[in-house]
């Protein structure tokens, strides 16, 4: 099975939050909903200099994920490569999924009723693409691939931040 993953490089990271506009244009959602979210952590005073660092958080598609456990009505489906998706015509909004999810990856769309949540852009990757979130990133912090690829990016981003 494929898994597929987004990383983040903070350090590039500018807040510019493109990829969240990004993939409310791709989604047609309202503001409000973030499925792919940039959260500022900071500022933090560092050489006389007030910093602030950006982290991305997205849905980490879990290998057993809880908000498919206590969906009601088999709305929130896995697919063979991994990706965890809501299929929003058998949503009944019940946010059952919205509770049980601890990192918040589940999130209510106010327009349509419905919960929504990172799918990866599976329609971009049956296509061949990144996910849009990745594509608009302008500093490139955004890396996106099947775990094994991007296992060894992942390990130096993280050496290169002192994360072990």
């Amino acid at each position: 099975m494929a898994r597929y993953v987004i990383i983040q490089d903070q350090k590039k990271c500018i807040g510019c939050k493109a990829c969240e506009v990004a993939c409310l244009v791709n989604k047609g959602l309202d503001v409000g909903s973030n499925p792919c979210l940039i959260t500022q952590i900071g500022p933090k005073w560092s050489e006389d200099l007030p910093r602030a660092s950006f982290v991305y958080v997205g849905c980490f598609h879990c290998e057993d994920p809880w908000c498919l456990k206590v969906c009601p009505t088999g709305t929130i489906k896995k697919r063979e490569d991994g990706i965890v998706y809501i299929d929003k015509d058998q949503c009944v909004g019940c946010k059952a999924c919205i509770v049980a999810c601890p990192f918040g990856s589940c999130q209510w769309n106010e327009k349509d009723k419905k919960a929504i949540k990172c799918d990866l852009c599976k329609d971009r990757i049956d296509q061949g693409l990144d996910p849009v979130c990745v594509t608009v990133c302008m500093t490139k912090c955004l890396s996106f691939g099947k775990e094994e690829i991007v296992t060894d990016k992942r390990q130096k981003v993280a050496h290169s931040m002192a994360i072990y």
